[in-house]
C-alpha cells in the first residue's frame, strides 16, 4: 500500500507499561475507507494499538500519522481529534442529558455547531442506528445495545474520518450484540475507515477488508478474511482461531 494512500500510519510504535512492553515495533498502514479488525487473545494490544492512533495512550517509540499528521501533543492534536472518534465498552454516555443532547453535545462544543443544527443532526444520527424514538428519553430507561448504538449515533455526529471501536459489544448482553453489530456493518460501506477490536469472529469475517493478528504485543499476521480464517500459517493464530471457534 502506498503511502499517500494511508490515511493511518504506524510505524516502529513501541508502548511499555512500566517493565511491561505492551507494543513491540508495530508497523501498520491503513487505507482510506477500509476496515480492519484487530484480532487477538486477551493482552494482546490491541486496545493500547487503537488507543495510540488518537493519543489515548502515548506511545514511547516510532511514529504514528493520521492524515499526513504526526500524532502528538501539541496544537495539531486537536485536529487529528476531530477526525478520529472512539466507541468504548463503556457507554460513558451523560446521565443527566437526553439521548439527543448527548449526540448533540459533542458538535455544539467542538464543531460550534447551534443547538438547532446540532439536533437537528443527531435526530438523522439516532434514526439511522435505529432509535429515533428513543430521543427524548435519558441513558439509565435504555438497553445496554441501545446505549451502544447512542454511542455510535454521538461518535458519528462529530463526522469524523475515522471510527475506532474497542470491543463494543462486550459489555453487552448476548441478546443485545447482534443489533450494535447489525449497525457497525451498515457503517462499513459508508467510506468512513473503521479500526475494531471485537472477539465477535463471524463478524470480523464479515466486515473486514483486512485482519490483523496480534499476540504479546506484536504483529503476528495481517490477511485477508477469508485467508486468515481458513487458511493461516501462523502457528499462533491457528491456535487462537482453534481456542476462540469451538469454545
Amino acid at each position: 500500500m502506498s503511502q499517500p494512500e494511508a490515511i493511518i500510519s504506524m510505524k516502529g510504535v513501541g508502548k511499555r507499561f512500566g517493565k511491561f512492553e505492551a507494543l513491540k515495533d508495530i508497523d501498520l498502514e491503513i487505507a482510506r475507507g477500509e476496515v480492519v479488525v484487530l484480532l487477538g487473545p486477551s493482552g494482546s494490544g490491541k486496545s493500547t494499538l487503537i488507543r495510540c492512533i488518537n493519543l489515548l495512550e502515548e506511545y514511547d517509540a516510532g511514529d504514528v500519522h493520521v492524515d499526513g499528521i504526526r500524532v502528538e501533543k501539541g496544537k495539531k492534536l486537536q485536529s487529528v481529534r476531530q477526525e478520529v472518534a472512539m466507541v468504548f465498552q463503556a457507554f460513558n454516555l451523560f446521565p443527566n442529558h437526553t439521548i439527543l443532547d448527548n449526540v448533540a453535545l459533542g458538535p455544539v462544543r467542538v464543531r460550534k455547531l447551534s443547538w438547532k443544527d446540532a439536533r437537528e443532526r443527531a435526530r438523522r444520527l439516532l434514526d439511522r442506528v435505529g432509535i429515533a424514538e428513543q430521543a427524548e428519553k435519558y441513558p439509565s430507561q435504555l438497553s445496554g445495545g441501545q446505549q451502544q448504538r447512542v454511542g455510535i449515533a454521538r461518535a458519528l455526529a462529530m463526522e469524523p474520518r475515522i471510527l475506532l471501536f474497542d470491543e463494543p459489544t462486550s459489555a453487552l448482553d448476548p441478546e443485545m450484540v447482534g443489533e450494535v453489530l447489525d449497525v457497525i456493518k451498515g457503517l462499513a460501506g459508508d467510506g468512513v475507515t473503521l479500526v475494531l477490536v471485537t472477539h465477535e469472529m463471524g463478524f470480523a469475517r464479515q466486515v473486514a477488508d483486512r485482519i490483523v493478528f496480534m499476540e504479546a504485543g506484536r504483529i503476528k499476521e495481517i490477511a485477508p478474511p477469508d485467508d486468515f480464517f481458513t487458511a493461516t500459517r501462523n502457528e499462533r493464530a491457528r491456535a487462537f482461531l482453534d481456542a476462540v471457534l469451538n469454545h
